[in-house]
């Protein structure tokens, strides 16, 4: 896949980061930084979402051994339910940065904001997964980290699906919801959460 070239003068070192996880109802929103080794290229590279399952995994792998640095970041339900989804993001993908064992000097975020608490400049992209190789390279390993968390809650409470719906709003998860009841995962802020809850 050919990716736009961005170039930033003063920058040697440049991370990207994305986030999955900001629609579900239940679980952390999970983020990644990336700083990829210019010479040591990853083929295959592309927004997660366009991937299987099966690549995914394989290229989560191969991102971890050849990139510079790469660090997740999170921010849980109980954050989420306390100061917003967006700003758990933005708090998540700060701590993907600070996590980063070598510190980038230019940040480049999927989406069209840049958190405030960053400590290097940073630039927002819009579609950045399909645009930017480092912000690619984020939002695979977000994707199956937390993928693979829920299938953890999937093993532990299977009467919700996690593992087919990855905790997002479907019809499957609604009704779930309705049967049993929300879980301490869930995020209590969302509306069909307070719903179940009987708070809505």
């Amino acid at each position: 896949m050919d990716f736009e070239p961005f170039v930033y003068p003063e920058a040697k070192l440049i991370a990207g980061v994305d986030e999955v996880g900001r629609g579900p109802l239940v679980g952390a929103v999970v983020t990644a930084a990336v700083i990829l080794d210019p010479n040591n290229p990853i083929e295959g590279l592309t927004d997660s979402k366009k991937l299987t399952e099966k690549k995914r995994e394989a290229l989560f792998e191969i991102i971890k051994e050849k990139a510079l640095a790469w660090s997740l970041g999170r921010a849980e339900a109980d954050e989420i339910d306390d100061i917003n989804i967006l700003a758990a993001t933005m708090l998540a993908m700060e701590r993907a940065v600070a996590g980063l064992s070598v510190q980038p000097d230019f940040v480049l975020i999927d989406g069209n904001r840049v958190p405030a608490g960053l400590t290097m400049p940073g630039q927002a992209v819009v579609k950045g997964d399909l645009r930017v190789a480092e912000i690619s390279a984020a939002s695979i390993l977000a994707k199956v980290m937390r993928d693979r968390e829920m299938e953890v809650l999937d093993a532990q409470y299977p009467q919700y699906g996690f593992a087919k719906h990855k905790g997002y709003p479907t019809k499957a998860h609604f009704e779930a919801l309705d049967a049993h009841g929300a879980i301490a995962e869930h995020r209590k802020s969302f509306k069909p959460v307070k719903k179940a809850l009987g708070i809505a």
